[in-house]
């Protein structure tokens, strides 16, 4: 396969705030999706922004103003992997069925083939590759979920902490220096991409 210029820069988009997106990944419902910028959305990863409480949003939003409703808040130099689904978490209360937004903080990387349905990842979170992370999930900052960890609905992980395994449990604590060296990976991941 060639790897001249103009062929390798078709298979992303470049957003005006830095954002770096395939053309082969699917996001849909995309007025209700808001990245902060320098965001990495892979190849075969889809963002399910379509998904939304009912009644929320509309054609107008309280006050008259037009406007949808934020789905999922993504923060910036967030990565997510080849074939990552993001969708919103669900619940059903009082016999009525419903979807919550999710919200990401800064510096967040999510690995190829992990399905994440969290209403909460807190900043610095590193979720590995094929992870099921469960409907309503809260990560707290600087949390790490080990490659092919199921983490059940409703879970609380801990900041500085790694959980794996099926149901994931807590397997250590993570270094003091974690922000740190977090932050450092997420941007030199960025500064270093290069389209395949």
């Amino acid at each position: 396969m060639s790897r001249s210029g103009s062929s390798t820069k078709s298979a992303y988009i470049h957003t005006d705030t830095g954002n770096i997106v395939s053309r082969q990944s699917t996001i849909t419902g995309s007025q209700n999706i808001v990245l902060a910028g320098k965001c990495i959305l892979r190849p075969g990863c889809i963002l399910r922004g379509d998904l939304r409480r009912a009644g929320a949003g509309g054609p107008t939003a309280p006050g008259g103003k037009e406007g949808g409703t934020v789905v999922i808040a993504m923060g910036k130099y967030c990565d997510i992997g080849e074939g990552a689904v993001l969708r919103p978490g669900y619940k059903t209360y009082r016999g009525a069925f419903s979807y919550y937004p999710m919200r990401i903080g800064d510096h967040v990387s999510i690995g190829a083939g992990s399905v994440v349905e969290a209403a909460s990842i807190g900043t610095g979170v590193e979720i590995g590759r094929g992870c099921i992370i469960g409907p309503l999930a809260i990560l707290k900052e600087y949390s790490r979920i080990a490659d092919g960890a199921v983490v059940g609905a409703g879970t609380i992980v801990p900041s500085l902490t790694e959980w794996s395994g099926s149901p994931a449990r807590p397997a250590g604590q993570l270094a003091e220096s974690t922000p740190e060296l977090v932050e450092t990976k997420a941007k030199t991941s960025y500064a270093n991409f290069q389209p395949e």
